[in-house]
């Protein structure tokens, strides 16, 4: 019914169409914009006399994807950078060959099938060598701008500290062409183009190999929907079918592998085998004819062992008694005897008896079935340790009455090729600075994991770990102690971890713990994963030591427990890290559970932070300013306090987004608009009656002080606006004194020479030694307002007052106390000796036009 009753109106479709005369068809092609750069034998463009189109791997794909869905390719043809441009415009469609990487998710959109997987390669001329990072210093590298290629090395030279020049490039073929004509030493490229294309500049392939990244066609940021699902639909059902396109495509480009070995390589070892049966023979016809043949016969032995001593493989005879009968040169050089000492000889007098057993096991295989094989082998000579892997092909040798009298065999050594590969699959699946599994493998682990653990209906449990103020660490120590770091709390995690267990680093100072076969009661589950837990927190906190400094690292872990396979691998970390989040909200170096209410929690956060970074980009954030005043009740200072109304009027408090920007970093822009709106206040108000000489302090958080650069962004800050260092106050908390007190009096100290002053906030809160606040060049002592609050009624919080006064006396610092809000408060701490004040009582924080009003009012 369904089919009839589309009929009509495929005929009223035709009917339209002629009736309007269009020329066109019923059903439009879809027009598909696609940006080609130069980069084969992945992509490239194949110009015609009528037209040009996309050609290469990615090319030809979408040739045959196009074919089948009816699409109308345009190549729109641009170097890398334009083509990027072009994509994230939305002037183009579809870029082929583009990697994936977090980045650029947020500026284009991927299909979920790979393409295909490829790896970046140095490249140099013939007769240098480049096999580490630290083979680049002062080299320059020709490499495509803004490359993933590029942010790579940049980031690993500046790691390991080399200095070396990049020399940023249109296209690959631009890159080699530097290094030939002597613009740049090495050129970066990925390995297809390099098989493709180096021999031509006169280059050769280096050790250095890395960057195995997932290729994809991108299109732009939430766009091109159907055109990423159809692409995966093809992908997915040709990547099944070994005669597909997408085969045929890798195979007209690139040569096909079997493990390490290319086709070619296969073919010819076979053919060669074919070749020395043939020779063979054809020698033993020779010497059966040897009374009339002499001559021919020696000249075809020696151009016979001309031959085979000029390849570069193991070729060897053996008889039925498995002795050699024939080596060439490459098998005596290997075996580092003289041909002499080989001939006559069996495996067990060359090699290893663990190598023979392999290698007598194929060769009765030949001999005794008459088989041809070709598969992989590991010899290792007696007077060595070093195993070598070779691949080999033995066929049998038969005399003319078809009866096997021996084999020949020739192995190619493939061990530099395999390392190579192994290095290769390192370089994807672990953490090259702990050697850890990374994300890539975890999501393996955690899916098998989740198998498992639905088959033999136990749990398992995701454990995500961050290390708290590890930020801070890296601020102040630097780098390099920060990966010493990791490494160490990699190395003492995994002595609590158990070998079916799965520790990966996730990223930064983040680790990802996969747990499986625990108990299949969630309670006695949960409770395994919280000893475990507590285990692994005592190893994290260990004191770490670097030149003379000593860090105690703590870690807040969170947990997700799973049954099944039916919970996402994704979910389960992003569970972990919510609960992790609330460990740290309780207080760090805590382990916290999932709960389902945080990803409430998480999505307001979420939405919080990107409020912040929208209001510091347009203009949401103000500063209101309380009055500070002193016993005379005269106006003595005035105290910056940051306000956040939202585009859509929503006022947000400071409780809510402050904490967020502090978890986020994003604190430190939010700090230096502070810093530098006040200062303009300051000189906005050098005119003003009764505010001009007035001093304003400034609240400075732990991320700012801790900045290398915080004494340079003051004193810019000042010299700019042309604001009086003696009107700007700094107010620290005494919790930033705890860690790095030489650090934090030396920035002080420096700022104090420009004439700017310092007030400790909410003091009597921490644990700051008296020692250490003797030397602090401070100006001021403010008495937090959890003391004032409760001070008539709460005769500690009255005790500690007087000391705070009495302590502001002897060090010569003026006090203030902050949240006066009543007069027998203002009285009481008059009574101590305390002689300025702020809070409700005596003004609430006000907009400037507001402040000045109010002033004006009191005089």
């Amino acid at each position: 019914m369904r089919r009839t009753s589309r009929l009509p109106h495929f005929i009223f479709s035709l009917a339209l169409a002629g009736l309007t005369g269009a020329p066109q068809a019923v059903f439009a092609k879809q027009i598909v914009r696609v940006g080609v750069y130069e980069n084969p034998p992945k992509i490239h463009m194949q110009s015609d006399s009528q037209s040009e189109e996309p050609s290469g791997i990615f090319g030809d794909l979408l040739q045959a994807i196009a074919e089948r869905e009816d699409w109308q390719l345009t190549a729109v043809p641009c170097n890398w950078d334009d083509c990027l441009h072009l994509l994230s415009d939305g002037d183009i469609d579809l870029l082929p060959d583009v990697a994936f990487t977090p980045e650029r998710t947020r500026l284009f959109s991927y299909h979920q099938v790979p393409a295909m997987l490829a790896w970046s390669q140095v490249y140099t001329r013939a007769g240098e060598e480049v096999s580490s990072p630290m083979d680049l210093q002062g080299r320059s590298i020709a490499v495509l701008a803004d490359s993933v290629q590029q942010a790579y090395l940049s980031n690993l030279t500046a790691g390991f500290e080399v200095d070396a020049r990049f020399v940023e490039v249109a296209s690959v073929e631009a890159a080699f062409a530097a290094v030939r004509a002597g613009e740049a030493d090495l050129a970066v490229a990925n390995q297809l183009f390099g098989d493709y294309k180096a021999a031509n500049f006169g280059l050769e392939p280096t050790a250095m190999v890395f960057q195995p990244v997932d290729l994809f066609y991108a299109t732009p940021l939430n766009q091109g929907e159907d055109l990423r699902e159809r692409i995966d639909y093809w992908l997915t059902e040709w990547k099944e079918k070994p005669d597909s396109p997408y085969y045929q495509a890798l195979s007209r480009w690139s040569a096909e592998k079997v493990r390490v070995a290319p086709t070619f390589l296969l073919w010819a070892l076979g053919g060669l085998v074919a070749a020395l049966v043939l020779a063979i023979g054809f020698v033993a016809l020779l010497r059966r004819q040897v009374a009339e043949k002499t001559g021919s016969l020696k000249a075809s032995e020696n151009y016979l062992s001309v031959l085979l001593s000029n390849v570069d493989s193991l070729i060897y005879v053996k008889g039925t008694d498995f002795r050699y009968n024939y080596v060439n040169q490459r098998m005596i050089e290997f075996l580092g005897m003289e041909k002499a000492e080989i001939l006559g000889k069996r495996d067990e007098d060359l090699f290893t008896d663990e190598t023979v057993v392999g290698l007598r096991e194929t060769d009765q295989r030949v001999i005794k079935t008459g088989e041809r094989i070709m598969e992989e082998e590991i010899g290792t000579r007696r007077d060595s340790t070093d195993p070598r892997t070779f691949l080999t092909v033995k066929q049998p040798l038969r005399d003319e009455d078809g009866v096997i009298t021996g084999l020949v065999g020739v192995s190619t050594d493939i061990t530099e090729q395999l390392k190579s590969e192994q290095r290769i699959h390192r370089l994807a699946f672990y953490d090259s600075l702990t050697g850890l599994p990374n994300q890539r493998l975890l999501t393996e682990r955690l899916e098998e994991a989740a198998e498992k653990m639905e088959q033999s209906e136990s749990r398992g449990a995701v454990l995500f770990i961050d290390l708290d103020n590890f930020r801070d660490l890296n601020d102040i120590l630097g780098h390099k102690a920060g990966d010493r770091l990791l490494v160490q709390v990699a190395d003492r995690m995994q002595l609590r971890v158990r070998e079916d267990d799965t520790l990966a680093r996730f990223g930064g100072d983040e680790f990802v713990l996969v747990v499986e076969g625990l108990d299949s009661d969630a309670e006695s589950a949960a409770a395994q994963v919280e000893h475990l837990a507590g285990d692994l927190r005592k190893l994290i906190k260990v004191p770490f030591n670097y030149d003379d400094h000593s860090f105690e690292p703590t870690a807040s872990i969170g947990a997700a427990l799973f049954n099944g396979a039916s919970q996402h691998p994704g979910d389960l970390i992003k569970w972990a890290e919510l609960a992790m989040y609330q460990a740290k909200l309780d207080g760090r170096n805590k382990t916290c559970f999932y709960d389902p209410a945080m990803q409430a929690e998480l999505h307001s956060r979420a939405k919080l932070e990107a409020g912040i970074r929208h209001g510091l980009e347009n203009g949401e954030f103000e500063l209101h300013y309380q009055p500070q005043f002193d016993a005379q009740h005269r106006l003595v200072g005035l105290e910056a306090l940051v306000r956040w109304t939202t585009a859509s009027g929503e006022r947000v408090s400071p409780g809510e987004f402050i904490p967020v920007a502090e978890s986020t970093g994003l604190i430190r822009p939010l700090g230096h608009w502070i810093l530098n709106e006040a200062c303009q206040q300051l000189v906005r108000w050098s005119s003003h009656p009764q505010l001009s000489g007035i001093r304003v302090s400034v609240n400075i958080s732990a991320h700012q002080l801790h900045e290398k650069a915080f004494v340079a962004e003051v004193i810019e800050a000042l010299e700019q606006t042309g604001t009086n260092p003696a009107l700007l106050e700094l107010e620290l908390t005494e919790s930033l004194l705890v860690r790095n007190v030489e650090q934090t009096i030396e920035k002080m100290a420096q700022l104090c020479e420009k004439g700017v002053r310092f007030s400790l906030d909410d003091f009597g809160t921490g644990y700051s030694s008296l020692t250490y606040l003797k030397r602090l060049p401070l100006n001021q002592l403010k008495i937090d307002q959890g003391f004032v609050q409760d001070l008539l009624t709460d005769p500690n919080d009255a005790a500690i007052v007087r000391t705070v006064v009495a302590l502001g006396e002897s060090l010569d610092l003026s006090v203030i106390a902050e949240g006066v809000e009543t007069q027998e408060q203002r009285e009481a701490l008059l009574g101590y000796g305390c002689q300025q004040f702020q809070g409700y009582l005596l003004g609430r924080p006000m907009a400037p036009v507001d402040l000045e009003a109010f002033v004006t009012n009191l005089s």
